[in-house]
């Protein structure tokens, strides 16, 4: 079949754009929703005469590489990141949308992805799970993600320096997204009036983040944090003091004066990342790493007292969060097993699955020694389906920050849902277990395109039908309960709930509330 001209052609306040429909969903790829120049916030795209194509990936932000330049290692095969292999640019505000119809007239969900990597590296089309035409397939919904600035080009702060530079570049870009979105949508068959925010890790803190921000209040309407909600990385949120000296050590690293502010308007960014990445290291020498992060992930929204107004985590969510239903939760174990992975060829025939029970005993008394016997009780209370070499890898850093934000959002009137997804790979063994980035193929309905990494079962399948399922519902009405899943009660301080998510999922209360003081008796 030959496609006539003019299809798919949507007018946006701007100008009209022509995307491309397949398998009958429309998409639409690489459109610019704002412009800015380096260290500036964005501002509306400028307008246009015709028609402007969207059908190809737009270009992703300059990404923040180590001396090896190897983000991605070669044990993030599983958690399937692909290398980068989209241009990148300062110019990469743009965002992609999948829509089952277009101009008419109806009312879908809409459901705004922001991807992970911290605040420091990652893009849109980063995974290829990222891909959202299965989901609005299934649930009838415009799906939309965004690309914006990162690392030193979107959170290095010079607003010390002029009031013509803000702190918050990367995070004012997103919230340009979605007035572009609250602008836009209606004529993609989407719900100005009905927006979700769901993303995974770096993306989950974005999220939180947004709840601070006046500028974002009415752009969307339901959360969901896919292990994002963890201090000291994302989520911690430079104070003004130290951002403001991260941007001082930055100009010294690079013997510039402070007359001399604009030349850094347009240094090669490979200059500027290497200095305001030392600075960071400088600074955290200075403040202490608990207020400024040693690291890439350093990078973060700025309490400014203007476009960030508190931190979530450690302040209470604002008032602007108070109706927005939150739902929020982690992986089993997260980070545990990634040292595994990054020794494949052995990890795969030597793992917790072929290990003998003497083996087992034997390494949970070297690693938990005294405690072992009360962390081995503690986890089959909490686990009473899973095997006892499990013990070894429970998650707890992510899972004890998510409660806390549950147990602070839990006060508020909107409802929040909690649950651990714990789900195994099968695949070389099964010795990556539930990893952190194992659950975004099933909240996508995209097990087809990470057959590599969930095994392509007919349990994978059935459970990304149920968990795409519980993602839309939640999206659509504020509320995850869906088909193959028991009733999935709201968390609170009381009751605890958290919701299962595996090929025999269960609602539990409290269920790892031994387990997690056990492991982390110091954390609030």
């Amino acid at each position: 079949m030959v496609a006539a001209p003019n299809v798919a052609v949507v007018q946006t306040r701007a100008g009209k754009l022509q995307g491309y429909i397949h398998r009958g969903i429309y998409n639409y790829k690489g459109v610019q929703y704002a412009q800015a120049e380096r260290f500036m916030p964005p501002r509306p795209v400028d307008s246009w005469s015709g028609i402007k194509t969207a059908m190809t990936y737009g270009k992703v932000a300059p990404q923040l590489t180590d001396e090896k330049n190897d983000i991605f290692p070669p044990h993030w095969y599983l958690p399937h990141w692909r290398p980068i292999n989209y241009p990148q640019s300062e110019d990469c505000q743009n965002l992609n949308i999948w829509t089952p119809n277009i101009n008419d007239g109806k009312k879908r969900p809409v459901m705004v992805w922001l991807h992970g990597g911290g605040f420091f590296m990652g893009s849109a089309q980063v995974e290829d799970v990222y891909d959202g035409e299965n989901l609005s397939r299934k649930g009838d919904v415009v799906v939309v993600s965004i690309n914006h600035r990162l690392n030193s080009l979107g959170f290095l702060d010079l607003s010390a320096y002029g009031e013509k530079y803000s702190a918050n570049n990367g995070i004012l870009d997103i919230v340009a997204a979605l007035q572009w979105i609250h602008d836009n949508i209606s004529n993609f068959g989407g719900d100005k009036n009905n927006v979700t925010l769901f993303g995974q890790s770096g993306g989950g803190a974005k999220i939180l983040s947004l709840t601070a921000m006046p500028a974002a209040k009415g752009l969307f309407h339901k959360a969901i944090n896919q292990s994002g909600a963890v201090e000291l990385i994302g989520m911690s949120l430079q104070t003004q003091d130290t951002s403001r000296r991260v941007a001082e050590l930055t100009l010294q690293n690079l013997n510039l004066s402070a007359a001399e502010i604009a030349k850094l308007e347009s240094i090669p960014y490979a200059e500027l990342s290497a200095a305001a990445n030392k600075a960071f290291l400088q600074a955290s020498k200075e403040f202490g790493a608990d207020k400024v992060y040693q690291g890439n992930n350093g990078w973060s929204p700025i309490i400014d007292g203007v476009n960030v107004v508190q931190n979530p985590v450690v302040d209470g969510f604002s008032e602007n969060a108070n109706n927005i239903p939150l739902l929020i939760g982690t992986i089993a174990n997260e980070w545990t097993t990634m040292e595994l992975m990054s020794q494949m060829a052995n990890s795969q025939n030597d793992n917790k699955n072929n290990w003998s029970n003497a083996q087992i005993e034997e390494n949970l008394r070297e690693k938990y020694g005294a405690n072992a016997e009360a962390i081995k009780a503690a986890f089959k209370e909490a686990y009473p389906d899973k095997p006892l070499a499990n013990a070894l890898y429970p998650d707890v850093w992510m899972r004890t920050r998510a409660l806390k934000t549950a147990r602070i959002k839990s006060d508020q009137a909107a409802p929040v849902y909690n649950y651990v997804f714990a789900w195994e790979t099968p695949v070389m063994g099964g010795f990556a277990m539930a990893y952190h980035c194992a659950e975004i193929p099933f909240v996508f309905n995209n097990i087809e395109l990470s057959a590599e990494a969930t095994g392509a079962t007919k349990e994978a399948y059935k459970l990304a039908d149920t968990i795409s399922q519980a993602w839309i519902n939640f999206a659509r009405m504020g509320n995850p309960n869906a088909k193959g899943l028991p009733k999935w009660q709201p968390y609170t301080r009381k009751g605890g709930a958290t919701m299962i998510l595996d090929n025999q999922s269960a609602m539990r209360y409290h269920h790892d509330e031994k387990l997690m003081k056990l492991l982390a008796p110091d954390y609030e």
